[in-house]
């Protein structure tokens, strides 16, 4: 990386302009990291990450060009690929570049590259070793520790130079437990912009006992009711819902284009008044939290949708130029092998003022939802499936004895619209979010939460 600093950018920056273009940019990465994967009670992969290269990009209007190499040496030749393919009046303007002061968001105090391998794999082992004696029904369990710090450059001929450094962990256990010809699976992670002081902090075993006490307690669960009726989305659900329901269609490419439910609303109510959504790449410590995005600009505190109205959306530098939106540094892409995209990064229903066991009683009959598991959503209609891999019943505004087998079926618009009541606290989930080929560190967060009217697919009563 320091050969990268040494770099004329500006003289680059210029040369990939030699025939025209709106502005371009160098983006420089190096990735150090380590992933272990264990499963059947044996270290199935163990990878060192050292991952360096170089993308040079021009756009000109909502259109750009892009090559990349994991070498320094043909950098100029990248150069001139891209202004090879630009066909505009050639730049002519001098480039004087301004270097934008580090913005650390990471909250790491024990760096993971300075701990040895064998401590990494006792963490693994300690967890294992907890997940298979948790229960006979247990036939299968998977634990996979990864840690990477990212060191990005990014200049650009609009006339600055960024810098960002990022660390990160992560820690998942999965478990499969089977019974009487039922299969169920716990799932628990735990990461962010944390160093290898977090695994101290939430022992492997916890994370281990979170996902096997999951899966063991659906296992053994009455099937879920199936039809209409009240859920309870717990804080401890995680964001899923904000994230798939709301976040994908208020990037900016996709609304822009007419593939969201979302498209041509700014200015209008798209939520219930109860409900603010909130992109923010500043929080410290979180999973998706950013210095500055992969297009060289700060991240920042995006808000969405206000008391349900809807205020803009997530933009990279063309979709704020191309729509005239605020530039909400949201350029994320998963390394120099690709070019930035509009993406989240933590995305966040605001809290409310409820006590989340008072929206609880509000409920005679219903489901509550302690966990979400995956889902599809259809950004231009809105309609999503989720599943629900810890549930409950509410009985008489109390929770009741837990369920298998249930999924939410709705639309997002729709659901926010209808919620009215919100809670007072703030629960986390973290992931790595699929876009365009690309995957990108993440987190969401929500509130508890009370949808009055829902469809519940499980079993229906005849």
């Amino acid at each position: 990386m320091e050969a990268a600093l040494a770099i004329d950018h500006a003289a680059l920056l210029k040369r990939a302009l030699a025939r025209g273009g709106d502005f371009s940019e160098v983006f420089i990465e190096h990735r150090l990291g380590t992933s272990i994967t264990s499963e059947a009670r044996r270290i199935e992969r163990y990878v060192t990450i050292d991952d360096f290269g170089v993308g040079i990009r021009v756009v000109q209007g909502d259109k750009s060009a892009y090559a990349y190499s994991n070498t320094l040496t043909d950098i100029g030749e990248l150069a001139d690929t891209v202004a090879a393919a630009v066909r505009a009046q050639a730049w002519d303007n001098p480039i004087a570049l301004e270097r934008r002061g580090h913005r650390p968001v990471a909250l790491a105090s024990v760096d993971p590259s300075r701990v040895e391998a064998s401590a990494k794999i006792d963490l693994i082992r300690a967890a294992e070793k907890l997940a298979w004696g948790y229960d006979p029904s247990v036939v299968q369990v998977k634990v996979t520790y990864g840690d990477t710090k990212r060191r990005i450059l990014v200049a650009n001929s609009h006339g600055f130079l960024s810098e960002d450094m990022m660390e990160s962990v992560l820690f998942v256990v999965l478990g499969v437990v089977a019974k009487d010809g039922i299969m169920e699976t716990g799932y628990e992670p735990i990461g962010g912009a944390r160093g290898f002081e977090l695994l101290s902090e939430i022992p492997p075993e916890t994370v281990a006992e979170r996902a096997l006490k999951r899966a063991v307690q659906t296992l053994n669960a009455r099937r879920a009711p199936g039809g209409l009726m009240p859920v309870v989305l717990a804080s401890d659900a995680g964001g899923t819902m904000v994230h798939e329901a709301i976040g994908h269609g208020l990037e900016a490419d996709l609304a822009g284009e007419g593939l969201s439910v979302y498209s041509g609303k700014i200015g209008t109510q798209v939520a219930s008044p109860a409900i603010t959504v909130l992109d923010d790449g500043t929080l410290e410590g979180r999973r998706g939290s950013i210095g500055y995005d992969d297009e060289g600009n700060p991240g920042s505190r995006t808000v969405l949708v206000e008391n349900g109205i809807l205020k803009t959306y997530m933009t990279d530098m063309i979709t704020a130029a191309k729509y005239g939106l605020p530039l909400t540094g949201n350029g994320r892409r998963e390394s120099f092998r690709h070019r930035p995209i509009p993406r989240m990064s933590n995305t966040i229903i605001a809290p409310g003022a409820m006590d989340p066991e008072d929206i609880i009683r509000k409920v005679d009959k219903g489901i509550y939802v302690k966990k979400m598991g995956g889902g599809q959503v259809n950004t231009v209609t809105g309609d999503f499936v989720f599943e629900i891999s810890e549930g409950f019943l509410i009985e008489n505004g109390s929770v009741a004895e837990p369920i298998r087998g249930a999924t939410l079926i709705g639309n997002g618009p729709k659901v926010l619209s209808s919620i009215t009541q919100v809670g007072n606290d703030l629960g986390w989930g973290i992931g790595t979010c699929g876009k365009d080929g690309q995957g990108v560190p993440v987190a969401d967060a929500q509130p508890t939460l009370l949808i009055p009217e829902i469809t519940v697919g499980g079993k229906i009563d005849a």
